[in-house]
């Protein structure tokens, strides 16, 4: 018996009306290496979203990529990036940043999300020329752990960062979700007026990879292309990213995706609670963490795939459900049914 995939919210190819466009421009000729002129319209669509004429873009291949190349541009040899200790950067990259010698500072935090109050030991303690000096806090949208950022936290961490010289960066690989969650009062060009640098995840949201890369601090928009060139992020092809991000910021549809992919897991989420079982984090965007008695996780793997998250004790555990853009209502339906069935 195949099982569905709850897994992740990039198992599926592509939305239909990417793979129709990617076929329909496929022999049109165009210009290499990003400067292309769908790359050009996507990134002036993109803009207009934002709200931000002066914005740089660039699109890139993945989400590890963007972090990598991001990261290792804007800090010097000394410099250490903060995170929370789920970070993707901490703990899903394989030494990413570290290979590129930079250290990252974790911190322990239940939501996922950091708060000032978070990052200010951490620039305490590093007073002088013997420690890393911390530059640049890493934060994403949605988190590791399927957490949110309102704008009110987003704005006192940006004024943080601003007033003790750090630089903000958001990991915006599920930021289609984010903006979509029913809980969300952040807009995209409020979160580009908070951010120094951040990208719109394409690959979880509807697009068959590629992320777009948003620069707004001027000081890390000059060269930034050569730092793509040297870490192979500069892809002569880069019009298959900028025909996607067109058609994603056509008609809305990026946001769509996101709002299709949030509303089945909280149905999943909705059942779930009324089963009676509690949650690992609060259930608002498309990465559920419910608490099962292990012998129901034992039954629901036959028909499902899902990660088991954390061993919260004996005889239970915390699983990841994750929900995509094209996750059906039909497979939605049969995981509650079989919930109460197996229960």
């Amino acid at each position: 018996m195949c099982k569905y995939n709850f897994y992740d919210d990039y198992s599926e190819g592509a939305h239909p009306s990417i793979l129709e466009a990617l076929a329909r421009t496929n022999l049109i000729q165009a210009e290499g290496y990003g400067e292309d002129r769908f790359c050009t319209e996507a990134k002036q669509m993109i803009r207009t979203h934002l709200d931000n004429s002066d914005a740089d873009i660039h699109f890139i291949s993945g989400g590890t990529q963007a972090n990598l190349v991001v990261i290792s541009s804007v800090l010097k040899p000394y410099e250490s990036v903060i995170a929370a200790v789920t970070g993707h950067i901490a703990v899903h990259e394989a030494g990413a940043i570290e290979a590129t010698g930079h250290k990252i500072n974790t911190l322990e935090t239940d939501t996922g999300k950091l708060t000032p109050d978070d990052i200010k030991p951490v620039i305490d303690m590093h007073c002088d020329e013997h420690m890393v000096s911390p530059r640049l806090v890493f934060i994403s949208n949605s988190t590791e752990t399927g957490s949110i950022y309102n704008r009110n936290e987003l704005e006192q961490l940006s004024e943080f960062c601003r007033n003790h010289d750090l630089l903000l960066y958001l990991d915006g690989a599920r930021l289609g979700p984010a903006m979509a969650a029913p809980c969300n009062d952040l807009s995209l060009p409020g979160l580009s007026e908070l951010v120094d640098i951040f990208y719109i995840g394409g690959t979880k949201n509807g697009a068959l990879l590629g992320e777009a890369i948003v620069i707004n601090h001027e000081g890390l928009k000059k060269d930034f292309r050569f730092h793509l060139k040297q870490k192979g992020a500069l892809l002569a092809k880069s019009r298959v990213m900028g025909i996607q991000f067109m058609e994603l910021f056509r008609n809305n549809l990026f946001f769509e995706l996101g709002a299709h992919s949030d509303s089945m897991a909280l149905k999943m989420a909705d059942a779930i609670e009324k089963s009676g079982y509690v949650f690992l984090t609060k259930p608002v965007s498309n990465q559920i963490f419910p608490v099962f008695p292990d012998k129901l996780i034992e039954k629901l793997s036959e028909k499902y795939g899902f990660h088991i998250w954390k061993k919260m004790d004996d005889n239970s555990s915390a699983v990841r459900l994750v929900t995509s853009w094209a996750t059906t209502e039909k497979a939605v339906y049969e995981f509650i049914c079989d919930l109460k069935r197996f229960a």
